[in-house]
Order: C-alpha cells, then structure tokens, then sequence
C-alpha cells in the first residue's frame, strides 16, 4: 500500500501502526495458533497504541481468523500465511494460501451443514477482497475497530 507518513511527518490515517506475519503449519493446531496470534496482536496494538480494541473486534477477528485458514488449510495445499495489521480505524487479516482459486460463497441455505465460512466472514466484515497471485491468493478482510451504533446505544442503556 502506500507511505505511512504524510507530508508533515504525521501517521496517515490509513497507515499501519503494527504488522505482524506469521507462518502456519500445517498440523491440527495451526488454526488454533492462528486464533492465539491474533488475540495477542490485538492486545499488543490496545497496550501500545491505545487503540479501542473491543471485545467485539476481538470476537470477530478470531472468528474471521479461524474460518480463513480453516478454509486454506482444507482447500489448499501447503503452507498458510497469516498478516494482521491494524490502522486507527481497522483491523486486516490476511490468509494467503498455494490455491489459485478464488472462493465465491454459497447461496444461503439454512439446511446446507457447514460450507458457511465465506458466507460468514463476508456478513462481519467492512470489506472483504481476494487477490489472485502468481502462486495461490491472498484474501484480506478489514473488520472496523469502530462498534456499530447498535452496540453503543446497547452499551448507553446499560
């Protein structure tokens, strides 16, 4: 993406204030290590940049984190790349897999076990891209640090 910095020297608002890569395995475990990186990333990025890492964001950030490299490791072979980084306004979980093809979420069907991942990941996410490389393809999601006005207004009446 573009510089961090603008003119003056001061972080861009869309600028990376951490980053962080991480190889997956791919054993049993790695989907749970996955999940633990991104807990650790997010209390890391509230401790040093005091940014408003909510419950919320964490909830969906393990959740987004668990069904993109669940479906990587099931759909693709090889190793799974996971990059978190976050901004002031949000969080991005990067899976990138040795898959070229490019997942496409299933119509809903309430009576379908299992195959919803995309579906969910694509309903608690800002946005939701998938970038087709030389070897596989990289999927982002950008989950808000921002809690939805229903959450605030839930949290105001409490």
């Amino acid at each position: 993406m573009g510089s961090q910095a603008d003119g003056d020297g001061c972080t861009a608002p869309d600028a990376y204030l951490m980053r962080a890569g991480y190889a997956l395995g791919g054993d049993d475990g790695c989907i749970a290590n996955a999940r633990h990186h991104a807990a650790a990333f997010l209390d890391q990025a509230g401790d040093e940049h005091h940014l408003p890492v909510s419950a919320r964001v964490k909830d969906l950030t393990r959740l987004v984190v668990s069904e993109l490299v669940t479906n990587a490791r099931k759909y693709a072979p090889g190793p799974v790349l996971m990059d978190l980084r976050i901004t002031a306004r949000a969080v991005e979980v990067v899976v990138w897999d040795s898959d070229p093809a490019v997942p496409v979420a299933r119509a809903a069907d309430a009576g379908r076990i299992g195959q919803h991942g995309l579906e969910i990941v694509k309903a608690v996410t800002e946005d939701l891209f998938v970038e087709q490389e030389p070897v596989g393809k990289r999927i982002t999601a950008r989950i808000s640090l921002a809690d939805t006005p229903s959450d605030s207004a839930a949290g105001s009446r409490a």
